[in-house]
C-alpha cells in the first residue's frame, strides 16, 4: 500500500493478489444511498495486462 494511487482503491479490492501487489485486477462495485443521492463507485483496472478484466 505505498502507492499514493492505492490509498483508497485496497478498500475494494478483494483478492489477495490485488492487495499483495498494491493493483486492481477485476473490476468491483460498491453501490449506497444517502437522503438525496444514489452512489455506485466502481474500482477498475488500469494496468494493460488486466484491461480485458474491465471491457
Amino acid at each position: 500500500m505505498g502507492k499514493g494511487s492505492f490509498k483508497y482503491a485496497w478498500v475494494l479490492d478483494k483478492l489477495k493478489a490485488e492487495r499483495e501487489r498494491g493493483i486492481t485486477i477485476d473490476i468491483s462495485l460498491w453501490k449506497f444511498e444517502t437522503a438525496k443521492y444514489y452512489v455506485t463507485i466502481i474500482d477498475a483496472p488500469g494496468h494493460r495486462d488486466f484491461i480485458k478484466n474491465m471491457i
